[in-house]
C-alpha cells in the first residue's frame, strides 16, 4: 500500500512539474508575443507547433495587423486634415488680404464718393468669393465623408442644363461670349437636378473664365445605349496633355491658370457629385484652341 501511495505521489509530482513547465512556457510565449505587438515587430509564429498556442499566435498576429491598419489610416487622415487646413488657408489668403486692403482705403476721409463706391463693390466681390470657397470646401469635405446623402432619380436633362446656363449667362454676356446649345430631344437621366446643375454650372463657369472675350461655348447632347453624353466645348486657352488627368484632383491648378482667379475645387467637387450619381466625366483639349468636357449620365426609361 505504501508503495502504491509513493508511486501515485511521484506521478502527481511529475504531472505537476510537467504542467508548471508547460504553463511557464506558454506564459513566456504569450509575454514574448505581447512585447512584439507593443514594439510593432512581426509576431514570431514560425517556431510554434502546439495547437492552442499556435491558434493564439495566429489571432495575435491578426490583431497586430488590424492595429497596423488602424494606425496607418489614422496617419493618412491626419495628413489629409493638415493638407486641407493648409489649402484652406492658401485659398482664403488672397480674398482676405483684398478685404483688409479695401477697408484701409475706405478709412481715408478724403476719398471721393466714386472711389468709395468702387472699393465697396470690390469688397463685395471678395466677400462673395470667400463665401463661395467656404461653401465649396464644406460640400467637398461632407461628400468625401459621406455626410451628404442625396437620392438621384429620373429627371429631365433639358431642365437641369437650362438652369445651369441661366446661372452663368450674365457672366458670358459681360465677356461677349456666345453660348450655343445644339438641338436635342429631352430625356430623363439618373441625376439629382440640384447637384447635377452644380456640375454643369461649374463647367460652364470655367469655360467662361478661361475663354477670351468674343469666344464661344457650345453644348452638345448625344444619347448612347447606357449613358447620355453632355459635351461642353469652349474656345479657351486649353489644357496641356500632361495636366488633363491632374485637373480633377483636389486643389489642383494648371500652370497657365495660376495667375487667374480660381480655387481648384470646382472640378474635384463635380467629380465627387457624379460618382454619387454613378456617372463620370472626361476632358479632351488642345492648348490655345479650347477644351471639351464630357459628362456621362445613366439613361432612365422615359
Amino acid at each position: 500500500m505504501t508503495l502504491i501511495f509513493a508511486l501515485l505521489f511521484a506521478a502527481a509530482l511529475c504531472l505537476a512539474g510537467y504542467e508548471y513547465r508547460r504553463n511557464r512556457k506558454m506564459y513566456q510565449i504569450i509575454d514574448r508575443m505581447l512585447d512584439e505587438v507593443l514594439d510593432r515587430e512581426p509576431v514570431s509564429v514560425s517556431d510554434i507547433r502546439e495547437g492552442e498556442i499556435s491558434a493564439l499566435a495566429g489571432k495575435t498576429k491578426r490583431i497586430q495587423e488590424k492595429m497596423e491598419q488602424d494606425i496607418l489610416q489614422a496617419q493618412e487622415e491626419k495628413e489629409q486634415v493638415k493638407s486641407l487646413i493648409s489649402n484652406m488657408s492658401h485659398q482664403l489668403k488672397t480674398p482676405l488680404a483684398g478685404l483688409m486692403m479695401y477697408r484701409e482705403l475706405l478709412e481715408n476721409e478724403n476719398l471721393d464718393q466714386r472711389k468709395k463706391k468702387q472699393f465697396l463693390e470690390k469688397m463685395k466681390q471678395q466677400s462673395e468669393k470667400i463665401d463661395w470657397i467656404l461653401k465649396s470646401l464644406f460640400k467637398m469635405v461632407r461628400l468625401e465623408q459621406g455626410a451628404i446623402v442625396f437620392e438621384p432619380g429620373a429627371h429631365s436633362l433639358k431642365e437641369t442644363l437650362l438652369g445651369a446656363v441661366n446661372g452663368i449667362y450674365a457672366k458670358a454676356e459681360k465677356k461677349e461670349i456666345q453660348i450655343f446649345t445644339e438641338s436635342f430631344k429631352d430625356c430623363r437621366v439618373y441625376q439629382h437636378p440640384k447637384w447635377t446643375g452644380e456640375v454643369f454650372e461649374n463647367l460652364l463657369e470655367n469655360a467662361v473664365k478661361y475663354t477670351e472675350t468674343g469666344g464661344e461655348i457650345r453644348i452638345r447632347v448625344t444619347p448612347m445605349e447606357i449613358y447620355t453624353q453632355i459635351e461642353i466645348q469652349d474656345t479657351g486657352m486649353g489644357i496641356p496633355t500632361e495636366e488633363q488627368t491632374e485637373i480633377f484632383k483636389r486643389f489642383y491648378r494648371g500652370k497657365a491658370a495660376e495667375n487667374l482667379e480660381g480655387s481648384g475645387i470646382g472640378l474635384y467637387l463635380s467629380r465627387l457629385i457624379l460618382e454619387k450619381e454613378k456617372g463620370y466625366m472626361t476632358v479632351s483639349s488642345v492648348p490655345h484652341q479650347g477644351s471639351t468636357f464630357s459628362v456621362f449620365l445613366q439613361n432612365c426609361q422615359n
